[in-house]
């Protein structure tokens, strides 16, 4: 309980806030849009930027923390992409965006302030490993996925060059990038740029959960609810289990096991819908499970922190 009080409710806490503003009608829905704009292409890209940059890069990316949490996302999208297909009767088309739910957990706008308030800023530094890769991974997966069930007589490197395109137009994706090349080329940032990137990071993640809470006011809890029960099981149970265990069996660090495991656990993140709105396939499903997803993690991540080491 002590956990659920201090550590995931404050989190929560801020979502609610900016539902409640947005509902209500304190806050304009187009504010909402702005403010989304300003965390995902401007503020959280400097707090990776600034993130990536400061990593001790031979210490961080373990074979093992990155096996374990992506062969989760791997299996939970394999679960959601044939699930939808065999279990509920879905179009191919519908199902990769229905596995791309399964996918894309929320571990920038919940995995990172929740493992933060749980283990402090120090246990970070395996969230920001894993965050580096995920949208690439993501995004890859799903984008060619799709790609491959549309056959529109694209090319091999054709096929390619529009994954690559659909990635690197991510300012997320831009952010991870100039942080490695200034962590790898050693380069100083002069003072005050680097003071003003620091008071960028510490807006990006209160702004972005209030707007995230905004955002949601605008999902509702339509669609085929059976399939999104199993997408939030898939996303909140699934990910998260396979993820345990591979960690227990790689025998992974207890601070690494620890961020992979949380970083799985989270709910469907708002991308889902980005990518489902970008195909025009499941919207109404991702909508509402980042919606149910969001809600029920409140508890799910609860019982995954206590069972935790």
């Amino acid at each position: 309980m002590q956990a659920l009080l201090e550590v995931i409710l404050p989190v929560f806490v801020v979502i609610g806030f900016g539902y409640l503003a947005v509902w209500r009608g304190w806050f304009p829905e187009s504010g909402v849009d702005g403010l989304m704009r300003f965390t995902q292409h401007f503020a959280i890209p400097c707090l990776l930027f600034v993130a990536i940059a400061c990593l001790d890069l031979g210490q961080t990316f373990h074979w093992r923390l990155l096996t374990s949490f992506y062969a989760g996302a791997l299996g939970g999208f394999l679960l959601g992409l044939f699930g939808a297909r065999l279990i509920f009767g879905r179009d191919w088309e519908d199902a990769v965006a229905v596995g791309f739910c399964c996918l894309f957990s929320n571990s920038l706008l919940l995995g990172l302030p929740i493992t933060e308030r749980a283990y402090g800023p120090d246990a970070l530094t395996a969230n920001y490993a894993i965050i580096a890769l995920h949208s690439p991974f993501c995004y890859g997966i799903g984008i060619t996925v799709m790609e491959v069930v549309r056959a529109r007589g694209h090319t091999a490197p054709a096929l390619a060059g529009k994954v690559l395109k659909a990635m690197f137009s991510n300012a997320l994706i831009l952010g991870i990038a100039a942080g490695f090349l200034v962590n790898l080329t050693g380069l100083a940032l002069p003072g005050p740029l680097q003071d003003g990137l620091d008071l960028m990071v510490r807006a990006a993640l209160p702004a972005a959960l209030f707007g995230l809470g905004g955002v949601l006011v605008r999902y509702r809890p339509e669609g085929d609810l059976r399939l999104v029960l199993y997408v939030c099981a898939v996303g909140l149970a699934a990910h998260p289990l396979i993820t345990r265990g591979l960690s227990a069996g790689l025998a992974l660090p207890v601070p690494e096991l620890r961020s992979a495991v949380l970083t799985a656990a989270m709910a469907p993140g708002v991308n889902t819908y980005v990518f489902a709105n970008m195909y025009g396939r499941a919207r109404r499903v991702a909508a509402s499970a980042v919606l149910i997803g969001t809600a029920a993690s409140i508890l799910t991540v609860w019982l995954w922190l206590g069972s935790l080491p």
